[in-house]
């Protein structure tokens, strides 16, 4: 397969700090999204290796890895697990450059395929290596996946189907209502292809949910504001109030002052994987105090004022 910079990809140099790589994903993620490049393969494209490149930059001991070996990063962990099996059943000393007892030399340039990993283990190791490895579990795990999926508030208020593109592979899965920002799920045995016949390696997924909505959200809870004139306030009456799933009539009680809260129980947002739970509603209050009175308004309040309101 052709090596991919991930550096280069993410506009980056080798010493990009975290922030700077969150920062380049999330402006290119942004970019070639395929929402907003409909039927474009190209950015799709672009998207997946962005996706690579950020769950590989993003993770402390993953971009060590693969600063050292490059596009072999993967097998990083079974060449060094292998070396330490060989060390002590006697075999090399300690080093991948070194000469079998057969006086033929080996050495990893880091440059194989990953179809050519195991033929290089068979040959460096022999038939040795497969027999203990049967009685050392010399399967091993495939390489985990991260990727980030950027969904709207509006779009988690219910369980929904998503189809997401990881490695070139679309992967199906219902997004549970509620999930938060920042959330990570894992999705098991869709990773890295397992080594020696080892199992798949499974897919993280964190979430960041972009606002579209007027609500402010934390966790399950909703606050909002909504405006009421100055005689609702002082006399009390009844208005439409917006929640997350449409619109309710809420009583304003007499003498409401400018920024008191009332609560709507069950009509904020889902609870993470309850059926049927959800949160509540904090409606804020506005009072609007009227401007541009006419003469009579103005008469009328001056009545109102020298009774002390």
């Amino acid at each position: 397969m052709d090596f991919i910079d991930y550096y280069k990809l993410l506009e980056l140099d080798k010493s990009a700090t975290k922030s700077d790589i969150k920062k380049a994903y999330r402006r290119l993620a942004r970019k070639y999204h395929p929402d907003l490049n409909p039927n474009d393969k190209e950015a799709q494209a672009r998207f997946q290796q962005i996706n690579e490149a950020h769950e590989v930059l993003s993770d402390p001991e993953k971009r060590k890895k693969y600063d050292e070996y490059g596009k072999d990063w993967k097998h990083a962990d079974q060449f060094e697990e292998a070396r330490k099996q060989q060390a002590a059943s006697g075999g090399f000393g300690g080093g991948f450059g070194g000469r079998a007892q057969s006086g033929q030399s080996y050495s990893y340039s880091g440059n194989f395929e990953d179809d050519t990993f195991s033929d290089f283990f068979e040959q460096m190791f022999g038939g040795r290596a497969r027999a203990e490895g049967a009685h050392r579990g010399g399967r091993f795990k495939g390489q985990d996946f991260n990727a980030e999926l950027q969904l709207r508030l509006s779009e988690i208020y219910e369980s929904r189907k998503h189809t997401i593109t990881v490695n070139g592979k679309n992967i199906r899965l219902t997004i549970p209502a509620g999930v938060e920002n920042g959330q990570t799920i894992k999705i098991k045995g869709h990773g890295g292809a397992g080594v020696q016949g080892g199992p798949n390696g499974d897919l993280y997924i964190t979430f960041n949910i972009l606002n579209d909505t007027s609500f402010r959200r934390e966790k399950e809870h909703l606050y909002s504001t909504e405006e009421i004139s100055l005689s609702t306030a002082a006399l009390g009456g009844e208005i439409q109030v917006r929640t997350f799933d449409g619109e309710v009539k809420l009583k304003v009680k007499p003498g409401t002052q400018n920024d008191s809260r009332v609560k709507l129980k069950g009509k904020g947002f889902p609870k993470y994987k309850k059926e049927n739970q959800f949160g509540d509603l904090y409606i804020n209050y506005k009072v609007k105090v009227p401007e541009n009175l006419t003469d009579r308004q103005k008469e009328l309040f001056q009545e109102l004022k020298k009774t002390g309101i």
